[in-house]
């Protein structure tokens, strides 16, 4: 009877093995199509690359003038810190020159305290001279008392210096993580930027370098010698006059930044970033501006674009965070971003936010 019973098929041929194969094939295919769309890297053209890298720029200079700014506030910390050592250093040492006083006083007291008052004008051979003695001991005690009076205000205030250097202590430390943070913000959007812009063939980071140039209006008008100091050239003929002499000394600087490097964070002489240009310029004109974009804003007296001079500070996007010298027929010197040195550009590139004219 067995010989006759049908064979059993094995579980994975004949049509059930056909069908398990194909849906493998097509689990695998599936699979594959899914693995490539999840992990390939989209194809961008130079525009699209370009659009992302400016992006990345802009939050990179966001995040650099919250950097400065926070900078600004570690240095101050920085300061007071010091300062508050210092003193609490003096103050210790004349708390010490006190205690070392009373401690002779204390021992002086000590020697002769063993006989009692009474006692000691009894046994002297000069009673009146005991009494004029005793006065002058009392007076003396008067002196000592105001000495430990002393003491104890220049602990307490000694006291209140430790808490205050601890306080401005913590608050540094604070801002140090915070540029710390601050600074990895900039550093992953700059390299970022920079990944892109290397994915690029040599003909199209040409094309890109070529139309970044050309949106900041590389070689127009005409730049100055590089020369700094005193003899530093003014403006090309044919733009309107400053309105003050530190304004026209503000814009001569600028000039004189041509090609320099944008490093963010910098502040000259060799390297900038926008707000460390402009606080340079105005500050070899002899005024002192604040650090920041959003502070530089407030600096002065706010001006229409209407009325733009030579020397005005222009603001760039909702957020202040980019800014530049105007220097007139619509154009300004600004430090960019990275891997574009200072130059001219038109104002008109980026989104106007406002004015202001520092003296």
């Amino acid at each position: 009877m067995a010989a006759h019973r049908k064979p059993r098929q094995h579980p994975l041929t004949g049509p059930a093995a056909r069908t398990a194969a194909t849906l493998a094939l097509a689990g695998a295919a599936t699979a594959t199509a899914f693995e490539g769309t999840g992990h390939a890297e989209p194809r961008l053209t130079p525009a699209q690359v370009k659009a992302k890298v400016d992006s990345l720029y802009h939050d990179a200079e966001v995040a650099t003038e919250a950097y400065n700014g926070t900078k600004e506030k570690a240095d101050d910390a920085q300061k007071s810190v010091a300062a508050l050592q210092d003193e609490a250093a003096r103050k210790t040492g004349r708390l010490n020159s006190a205690r070392n006083a009373l401690g002779s006083i204390a021992t002086a007291q000590y020697r002769t305290g063993g006989v009692a008052p009474a006692l000691q004008l009894m046994l002297s051979s000069d009673p009146q001279r005991y009494l004029d003695d005793a006065a002058f001991q009392e007076r003396a005690g008067d002196r000592t008392a105001n000495a430990v009076a002393g003491v104890r205000k220049q602990l307490a205030e000694l006291k209140r210096l430790h808490t205050a250097a601890d306080g401005r202590l913590a608050e540094l430390r604070g801002h140090q993580a915070e540029l710390k943070r601050q600074k990895e913000t900039v550093t992953a959007k700059i390299d970022s930027a920079q990944a892109l812009l290397a994915r690029l063939t040599a003909e199209q980071r040409a094309a890109y370098d070529s139309q970044d140039g050309a949106r900041d209006g590389a070689g127009a008008p005409a730049r100055a010698d590089r020369s700094s100091g005193p003899g530093a050239p003014a403006a090309p003929a044919g733009l309107l006059p400053a309105p003050s002499g530190r304004a026209a000394a503000a814009v001569a600087y600028a000039y004189t930044a041509l090609g320099k490097p944008y490093v963010w964070g910098a502040t000259g002489p060799s390297a900038f970033d926008c707000s460390g240009l402009t606080q340079a310029a105005w500050g070899a004109a002899g005024v002192a501006l604040p650090r920041t974009t959003y502070t530089q804003i407030n600096s002065g007296s706010r001006v229409s674009r209407s009325a733009l001079a030579p020397g005005d500070l222009v603001f760039f996007y909702s957020g202040i965070s980019h800014v530049g010298l105007y220097i007139g027929g619509g154009q300004m010197i600004h430090a960019p971003h990275p891997g574009a040195p200072v130059r001219i550009a038109p104002i008109d590139q980026m989104p106007f936010a406002g004015a202001t004219r520092p003296a």
